[in-house]
């Protein structure tokens, strides 16, 4: 029989921690009814070289996450799709949750409230934050871990083939078609390390710029290459401070 549910992990250099994801998902109550597939996004296949679970399908697409998610979809066999981060870790129940979501005729995909895997006070103000922006605006980001019927997924196009953006882009264009997106009020957890390597404050000025420079309508690309300079410095400061 089919899966039920197909979980897609788009990855590059995640050798480290993808295993410990797959396991993960694998003590989820519906864990039978599913079926992973690890996306690489590095041609030298760092990341799927790494998984030692054999029941894992695994695939090399060009960098990019919206390359890398389509991809995925497109060898996916579930009723469901859903694309998850190597470092996020769904609740327990999030196959019921899912399940009842879509059981509704009228939502057809939907994302999870966020929390960060850190007791620090400042990390459960950012995910309020983020949980309650995705809320107020319909647009969840990536991190908070979409799911769709693959059906209206294939009917929609996918994500969009560009750099930076790709969740927000397909957020807003599922939004102007006048449909409807469940948030789940259940957390997906995700890791803490990028705001750790880059700095709570400069990783959260960063993606708010991004987020409103793309509504301002400047390019993905444009974006893009605007994160890679901004990824340098902050490289290149780490390494003077260490």
């Amino acid at each position: 029989m089919p899966p039920r549910f197909s979980i897609i992990i788009p990855a590059i250099h995640e050798e480290a921690v993808i295993n410990s994801t797959i396991e993960h998902l694998e003590t989820l109550d519906a864990s039978a009814s599913m079926e992973i597939i690890v996306v690489d996004g590095d041609g030298s296949g760092k990341t799927i070289g790494a998984v030692r679970n054999g029941n894992v399908k695994t695939a090399i697409s060009e960098k990019g996450r919206g390359n890398q998610m389509n991809r995925g979809a497109s060898i996916a066999q579930g009723d469901i799709v859903i694309f998850l981060h190597a470092d996020t870790r769904l609740p327990p129940d999030a196959f019921d949750l899912m399940e009842g979501a879509l059981n509704d005729p009228d939502c057809i995909a939907g994302a999870f409230d966020l929390a960060i895997a850190s007791g620090r006070p400042i990390y459960r103000l950012i995910a309020k934050i983020a949980s309650f922006r995705s809320r107020l605006t319909r647009i969840p980001y990536g991190d908070q871990t979409f799911f769709f019927r693959r059906v209206y997924f294939n009917e929609i196009g996918g994500f969009a083939s560009i750099p930076l953006m790709e969740d927000v882009e397909i957020m807003r264009r599922i939004k102007k078609r006048g449909e409807r997106i469940t948030i789940i009020s259940q957390a997906v957890t995700v890791s803490a390390r990028r705001w750790e390597k880059e700095g709570i404050l400069v990783c959260t000025l960063r993606n708010w710029l991004l987020i409103s420079l793309y509504f301002a309508g400047v390019s993905p690309e444009r974006l893009s290459r605007f994160y890679k300079d901004t990824d340098k410095i902050i490289a290149s400061r780490t390494m003077l401070f260490c």
